[in-house]
């Protein structure tokens, strides 16, 4: 019985692997050791010698182990901890001599966090911060507002840069701003496909609405991890088909200095819609596809195409410009991969959605194995 009611109060087990656990320990100490060494001599030898406040530890957290938490974004952190020590001031200096000291001390937090809340920077150290304004002693009453706009200010400021630097550094999106989703690659009315087998944005907006609480995710990140719940649902239910089981292994390829009218006769005579472009080493450059034919060639333009059918049907009319003359010269760049261990479900938001036509698979040391194409697009 003991275990069973303990479990309900634990919380569940860390999913951050020891890595990322290391990641977010080392970016606190190195931003809370600049922070403390910056603002120690900005301000630690002038005024009250206040110059790290305690509450700062706590943004620490949110800032290097949950920099996707809407709690934790720049406004959020500078903002959030601003606007609870002044409403912490204000509280301390209108009404310091009418309320005993816890009752100040709840009234200073409660309106630090109606503040927040008005102000759209929620952050949880924020009422650490308006409570240190109401009990941190004659110092910190003697300062008043300008402990908001000093320490705090200062603080918060040094503590939200060093994480834009060091999440960066680490491969952790920060600021975590709300990812725009994928637009119709076709622009069309129609939804995207995978919004119409699973769940659509307005599905999610509507459940997030009727939960009606705040929570520690951002909605796109809430949505990521929803969309790729289902995807292994999926593979679960209908077992795993693998890149290398349907991609095509006999192409047609093409290199950087192959020519454009062997490109283009390759495209045509086999009848395919795009030439994966290799390296010698046989690694995956860049790919050429008809529609790059067409745009570099201006024919994605009616009043081009129509004076091309002039020119061929009069054929001295005919003019010579400079055109580029090798693939190199027109293919797309650094192309979206796939392994050939990847499932195929993986592929579907990129091909579906995205507009991905062709999708060149690469073994495990990065050579070209093959391409999978969309039906339709051989």
């Amino acid at each position: 019985m003991m275990p069973a009611f303990l479990d309900r109060w634990l919380p569940s087990h860390n999913t951050a692997s020891r890595r990322e656990q290391l990641r977010a320990v080392a970016g606190a100490l190195a931003g809370m050791a600049l922070t403390g060494a910056i603002t120690h001599w900005v301000l630690g030898a002038g005024g009250a010698g206040i110059y790290l406040v305690a509450p700062i530890g706590a943004s620490s957290v949110l800032l290097f182990c949950l920099p996707g938490s809407p709690l934790a974004q720049p406004w959020s952190v500078v903002g959030g901890n601003v606007v609870s020590a002044l409403a912490g001031a204000a509280c301390v200096r209108w009404l310091g001599d009418a309320l005993a000291p816890p009752l100040l001390a709840a009234v200073a937090t409660s309106a630090a966090i109606g503040a927040m809340f008005a102000l759209r920077c929620l952050h949880p150290p924020g009422g650490a911060v308006a409570l240190t304004t109401v009990i941190g002693g004659p110092a910190v009453h003697a300062a008043g507002f300008g402990f908001a706009l000093g320490p705090v200010l200062l603080d918060s400021l040094l503590l939200m840069l060093a994480a834009v630097a060091y999440n960066n550094l680490t491969g952790r999106r920060y600021p975590h701003t709300q990812q725009a989703a994928h637009p119709h690659p076709h622009a069309t009315t129609d939804e995207p496909p995978t919004a119409r087998m699973g769940f659509t944005a307005d599905d999610l907006d509507a459940v997030l609405k009727q939960y009606n609480q705040v929570l520690d995710i951002s909605r796109d990140d809430l949505e990521s991890l929803f969309l790729k719940t289902e995807m292994r649902a999926h593979q679960r239910r209908f077992g795993i088909i693998a890149c290398a089981d349907i991609m095509s292994r006999d192409v047609v390829t093409a290199e950087f200095g192959t020519p454009l009218n062997e490109a283009w006769l390759a495209i045509r005579s086999h009848k395919i819609g795009a030439l994966p472009v290799l390296n010698r080493a046989r690694r995956v450059i860049g790919i050429v596809t008809q529609t790059d034919f067409l745009e570099h060639g201006g024919l994605d333009d009616y009043g081009v195409i129509r004076q091309q059918l002039r020119r061929f049907l009069l054929p001295s009319g005919r003019s010579h410009g400079e055109k580029a003359e090798v693939v190199g010269q027109i293919m797309r760049g650094h192309p979206t991969t796939a392994r050939v261990d990847t499932p195929i479900v993986d592929l579907v938001p990129l091909m579906a959605d995205s507009g991905f036509h062709h999708i060149p698979i690469v073994d495990a040391e990065q050579r070209y194995a093959g391409i999978v194409m969309f039906p339709g697009r051989a």
